[in-house]
């Protein structure tokens, strides 16, 4: 695997998406319509920004952006995000818009401990395309 940290060139984008993808587990959209469906113990996580998530989301998803997921997860930080930070032992689903950044949060959230994370392959956009039910939210 590449190391990241003592690269022998500068990294991009693609470089951290590609070695966060190489040790999480990614699902389709389908296997997550069959959890929902199932009303599976899960918690659905979408890490995109909140103008991203007012134009469309999975319904039950909560928006835990990106740049704050370790703070959110965090139980020694004092604005930690209890849904997410007290489900350590549950299933966690995690999408954005493409699965980049959803795979980089799910790599974290792996490292801080969090046993059964999942990421939604294709992400919001594949889970859009393929028809899938979303919410809406209103815009002022």
């Amino acid at each position: 695997m590449y190391n990241l940290y003592k690269p022998e060139q500068p990294v991009g984008l693609m470089d951290f998406v590609r070695a966060a993808k190489s040790c999480i587990t990614e699902i389709t959209p389908e296997e997550l319509k069959v959890k929902l469906d199932a009303k599976e113990d899960l918690l659905l996580v979408d890490v995109r920004e909140s103008a991203e998530f007012e134009h469309g989301h999975i319904e039950g998803a909560h928006l835990v952006p990106r740049g704050i997921i370790e703070a959110a997860a965090d139980t020694s930080y004092p604005k930690h995000y209890p849904p997410l930070s007290g489900a350590r032992d549950q299933q966690i689903v995690l999408y954005c818009a493409t699965s980049g950044r959803s795979a980089m949060a799910a790599a974290v959230l792996q490292m801080m401990g969090y046993k059964k994370v999942l990421n939604l392959a294709g992400g919001f956009a594949r889970w859009e395309v393929e028809g899938r039910p979303q919410v809406r939210e209103a815009e002022y």
